[in-house]
């Protein structure tokens, strides 16, 4: 593991922020770190890269200080600065060693060659966002932070930045702070759902999706769909039953397998007028509500 921690505590007076966190991050991951706001994701990530120090507890990373990286939530840079002068800075500071050119590199893999020589007063929120992930790996960490690294960015600023941090799989260990459940199942291999402090979950996406939640059946019918709705509510292996539209139901199983059998007849029966049939997958959503209700 590149990150451990071992019963780790933090409280702010009579308020734990963090409650027995046992993190393990394997190397080489994408680890998305969710939970609801005031969870202890930003904790937790300030801890590991050592700027809060924890009530009581352990923590064991596998790199020096110097070779971990934190990106805030909200990056700020002086205005006047341009942003190759940023990253510039940047490498100065915490890899001198490294070569010149890695600037123009992560540059261009932030895709801000074009705006390099601009002023960052002038930047998007989204290029602010880049801006900061080129200035946080320019220095070729070991392992990287990102703290809310896509919120509060329109769809556009979002997919330029969930593309970024994809592109650094297998480049550096990554853990991902986020209260946006779709773009932690979109880049990240292994996940840990926090809720008040405590570790519901931690394990790989995959371990985490199959078999949690309620499997379920989307089914598309010719209008009307109420009176199937009813008749498939009676079916012992049918949980529920959502009408998502006119022709749209969500049909909740307690198994695949006896879905897969019984469905199809149990339509029939209805004399439904069948358009498509398909399993619903779960998705991190679906399980993190499961988990934290």
């Amino acid at each position: 593991m590149i990150a451990e921690t071992q019963g780790l505590e933090k409280h702010y007076g009579a308020h734990p922020a963090l409650a027995g966190v046992d993190l393990a991050v394997p190397e080489g991951t994408v680890y998305g770190l969710v939970g609801p706001n005031g969870a202890g994701k930003t904790t937790l990530l300030a801890i590991l890269a050592g700027l809060r120090r924890p009530t009581s507890g352990e923590v064991r990373l596998a790199p020096p200080r110097g070779r971990i990286a934190l990106l805030p939530d909200t990056p700020q840079f002086e205005p006047w600065l341009t942003g190759r002068e940023v990253v510039a800075l940047a490498r100065r500071l915490v890899a001198p060693g490294l070569p010149a050119a890695r600037v123009d590199r992560v540059l261009a893999d932030a895709e801000l060659t074009g705006a390099a020589d601009r002023r960052v007063g002038g930047y998007s929120r989204g290029m602010l966002q880049r801006l900061g992930l080129a200035a946080t790996v320019v220095g070729e960490p070991e392992l990287l932070l990102l703290d809310e690294p896509a919120s509060a960015l329109d769809p556009a600023g979002r997919r330029e930045v969930l593309d970024l941090i994809a592109s650094l799989r297998g480049k550096a260990t990554v853990v991902l702070s986020s209260h946006i459940l779709a773009d932690v199942q979109e880049v990240c291999d292994t996940v840990g759902i926090l809720r008040e402090g405590r570790l519901l979950f931690q394990g790989g996406l995959h371990d985490l999706l199959v078999g949690r939640a309620v499997p379920a059946y989307l089914v598309r019918l010719r209008s009307p769909v109420g009176r199937v709705a009813d008749r498939l509510r009676a079916e012992e292996w049918v949980a529920g039953v959502d009408v998502l539209d006119d022709q749209r139901l969500r049909v909740s199983v307690h198994s695949l397998a006896a879905a897969e059998g019984l469905l199809p007849g149990a339509l029939a029966a209805c004399e439904a007028r069948v358009i498509s049939l398909y399993p619903q997958a779960a998705d991190l959503e679906d399980v993190f509500l499961e988990l934290t209700s």
